[in-house]
């Protein structure tokens, strides 16, 4: 099934949630709606399942205008934040709910619950009540009845936010492994982007009701087109600069208040130009012997080591932090606060944003125009 939004708008009492949006779900992805609490992401979600009308625009399945088809004829499965379980039913009458609710007969009813409890790892555990289980086991539950009534479409509502990190982990590899075993196209929602990236075939950043970019997790990761996209996911060095001049080859270089950088960028820039630079601490090396491009000195301000990483955050000499990764610090000395060190890093990893060429241009799409 595939779905579209045309320059759909949903308002709230004089608010906008929705200003606009435009997006085509391909037939059996993993499609993620990202952004913080109160961008639009659950109000998108709410409006393909038909939980609200939209005040403009057009929702599509397949080819066919779906904006006032009720829910209960879209064909479609949900799983909610809270699961929705009726703690007073067995995990089998729960999934067997909306069968019988079809007046499908017991035998077909106890085939399908018995397929769909299989597909989630639960079987045996039909006799149970909701309160019995694990955060885990109730997930797979709710996952389970959406499931059962064979829907077009699948969509999840920060399904794992109220799971402990390690069964979340858990989790989100059982959804992608079912969900590419089921080729079901799937939307999904959460404000993690770790969990995005995890998960999802492509992803559409979301901010104040807008979709600021869309492409796959990796392109959003290494080539974010807006300071909100670098800074959302993830973690960057953002530094404000203007460009002095271009170098050929998107290459150019930018003055900012620690020193002039060589980097590349996707969008045109001009001398003058203002932009920002954009630097995933893994790419930044300390006190390294290589000669790269881009290079300054600054003290260690603090230190954290997180196993397989130990990051220090740099204090520059305009007072801007910067950090800095050493992945897989197996016996490396943690340097102590105060001491100076050289930070570099090559110009390829150096990603030069222009902010006011992507708006202008409405570049959500990445490598083009949506």
């Amino acid at each position: 099934m595939r779905i579209a939004l045309r320059n759909v708008v949903k308002r709230f009492k004089g608010f906008t949630a929705l200003k606009g949006i435009n997006l085509e779900i391909k037939d059996g992805e993993l499609f993620t709606l990202l952004g913080p609490s109160g961008c639009g992401k659950t109000t998108t979600l709410r409006l393909i399942a038909g939980f609200y009308k939209a005040d403009g625009g057009d929702i599509l399945f397949d080819d066919e205008i779906i904006n006032h088809l009720p829910t209960a004829r879209r064909n479609i499965g949900i799983v909610f934040q809270n699961y929705a379980l009726w703690p007073h039913m067995t995990v089998y009458e729960n999934i067997a709910y909306g069968l019988k609710l079809q007046k499908m007969p017991g035998i077909e009813v106890k085939r399908k619950v018995d397929t769909s409890l299989d597909k989630v790892g639960l079987s045996g555990l039909q006799h149970r009540y909701p309160g019995q289980l694990s955060g885990g086991q109730q997930q797979r539950v709710a996952l389970a009845r959406a499931l059962v009534l064979n829907p077009d479409v699948l969509l999840l509502d920060e399904p794992l936010s109220n799971l402990d990190a390690k069964v979340r982990m858990k989790v989100r590899a059982e959804i992608r492994q079912l969900q590419q075993e089921l080729k079901i196209t799937t939307v999904y929602v959460t404000h993690d982007q770790e969990e995005a990236l995890t998960l999802s075939d492509r992803i559409a950043v979301m901010r104040e009701g807008r979709i600021i970019q869309l492409g796959d997790p990796k392109t959003l990761y290494e080539r974010p087109n807006n300071t909100f996209t670098a800074n959302f996911i993830g973690t960057n060095n953002l530094l404000e600069g203007h460009v002095i001049k271009g170098n050929g080859d998107r290459k150019y270089t930018v003055k900012t208040s620690i020193g002039s950088f060589m980097g590349i960028a996707d969008q045109p820039l001009s001398s003058g130009q203002k932009c920002t630079i954009a630097v995933r601490p893994e790419n930044v090396q300390i006190n390294s012997d290589r000669q790269e491009a881009n290079a300054f000195t600054g003290k260690i301000h603090f230190a954290s080591y997180l196993g397989n990483i130990l990051r220090y955050d740099i204090m520059t000499s305009a007072g801007i932090l910067f950090k800095a990764d050493i992945k897989y610090p197996w016996g490396c000395e943690v340097m102590a606060i105060g001491t100076e060190v050289k930070v570099s890093f090559a110009e390829f990893v150096c990603l030069l944003i222009n902010d006011h060429y992507t708006e202008e241009h409405n570049l959500t799409a990445v490598g083009g125009e949506s």
